[in-house]
């Protein structure tokens, strides 16, 4: 059984003991609920829940299917895949689906001698439901709260069929008959789970992932599932990957499509607007400065790549083109202004003191426009509400890239826009 228990986001509750996060919780959870035989607990949001069975089919991030034609064989093959997730690193909450018959008490009432003792099997299966499954047959009351009272056999008593049979039933003459004098008692195995896909029976092992990327785990799964379990498949069975990781590889075709065409856009705007390609190129590099401060911020603070990080990073290449364009729009009126001054005996060092002067110009601007970015995502970062934990990564790529920008917009535009105009001014004018 796979218990999927909702746990909020809450990194700290005032209600939680001195130091209780909430990966100390899901862990102490883990260790207690791993003790109950035949549990494996799961821990998801309801929603993320919901969400992922209703589009995968399976409630967990990642779902290896066996597909194949013999139920018996699919269940040996979903333990033996269990075993090789299980030695991935990073894998918890490992479960195979059970689709073999669960073991059963069935009771089989024998009308002649119920007739004979004159029982009905109502009266007889009443004594059945209570011994086994329970009756509530009245309610205690704490206060404001209601607590039903429920009479039923002790869990030894229930396992021993010797001792259901002993269960003495009333009838309307007021003799009580033991139960197994009118009723057959026996262990019987239930119908197996019939679950199909596209044709074939199915079969599968879900798993969540803990301390590292979702898709570098999957990977390590696939390797080692195609070097120790496919050479000796069985004929007939495929295995497919399905869950979470289904959505994960769907957004990652979106994205190497989305972002080089951002990147294109932005190049086709900038050459539109500068009539040169030297020009755009040199506006378009403040994108890899602003990389570079994102990259380091997200590795400091232990985030994986997802596709909140990747939006993040697109958010950012358009706030670093547009204060890399405003710059340059600075430094060319600067250039022009000064030009006009000097007329013919415009030189280098005309060149670098207005270059200067634009620079500065920009100076307060540029911090500015930093700050208040900054400003207005850093609440996110030590958030603990619900939504936190999609947000902060989305706003770490913004907040590091600002800073890279920031010197890359202040130190290096300047210094590639006076290169590019001094070899200007080195040409000889005709």
């Amino acid at each position: 059984v796979l218990g999927v228990l909702p746990v909020p986001w809450t990194i700290r509750n005032p209600e939680w003991r001195s130091g209780m996060t909430r990966e100390r919780l899901v862990a102490e959870l883990t260790q207690a609920l791993t003790a109950v035989p035949g549990y494996v607990p799961g821990f998801l949001q309801p929603i993320e829940n919901r969400v992922l069975m209703i589009s995968t089919g399976i409630r967990a991030q990642l779902g290896v299917k066996v597909l194949g034609d013999n139920l018996d064989a699919l269940q040996q093959q979903a333990f033996v895949v269990q075993r090789v997730v299980e030695s991935v690193p990073g894998a918890v909450g490992v479960a195979p689906s059970r689709v073999q018959g669960k073991p059963y008490l069935e009771f089989e009432v024998d009308r002649v001698a119920m007739a004979r003792h004159g029982l009905d099997a109502q009266r007889v299966l009443e004594a059945v439901e209570v011994g086994i499954g329970g009756r509530n047959v009245t309610t205690t009351i704490e206060g404001r709260q209601r607590f039903p009272i429920q009479v039923r056999l002790q869990r030894d008593e229930r396992d021993d069929i010797e001792r259901l049979g002993s269960i003495l039933v009333t009838a309307q003459s007021g003799l009580q008959i033991p139960l197994g004098q009118v009723a057959t008692i026996r262990r019987v195995v239930g119908p197996n789970e019939i679950a199909s896909e596209n044709g074939r029976l199915r079969v599968f092992v879900q798993a969540n992932v803990q301390g590292r990327d979702l898709g570098g785990f999957v990977e390590e799964v696939k390797r080692r599932i195609a070097k120790e379990i496919l050479p000796t498949l069985p004929l007939g069975m495929t295995i497919e990957y399905s869950g979470q990781y289904e959505e994960l590889v769907r957004a990652e075709r979106t994205l190497r499509v989305v972002i080089p065409m951002s990147l294109l856009i932005i190049f086709l705007l900038l050459y539109v607007v500068y009539h040169s390609a030297k020009e755009a190129a040199h506006v378009i590099l403040a994108v890899p400065f602003a990389l570079s401060g994102s990259v380091f911020l997200q590795y400091a603070l232990g985030y994986n790549f997802s596709v909140a990080v990747w939006i993040g990073y697109i958010a950012l290449f358009g706030i670093a083109i547009q204060t890399g364009v405003v710059m340059v729009v600075y430094l060319e009126e600067a250039l022009s202004k000064r030009q006009a001054e000097r007329g013919a005996a415009y030189n280098r060092t005309d060149l670098l003191e207005a270059i200067r002067a634009g620079a500065r110009l920009r100076l307060r601007p540029k911090v500015m426009t930093v700050a208040t970015t900054i400003a207005s995502l850093l609440p996110i970062m030590w958030s603990t509400r619900a939504g936190a934990e999609v947000m902060q990564p989305l706003a770490t790529p913004v907040i590091g890239g600002s800073i890279s920008s920031l010197l890359h917009i202040l130190i290096v535009t300047p210094v590639i826009v006076a290169w590019l105009r001094e070899r200007e001014l080195r040409r000889p004018r005709n």
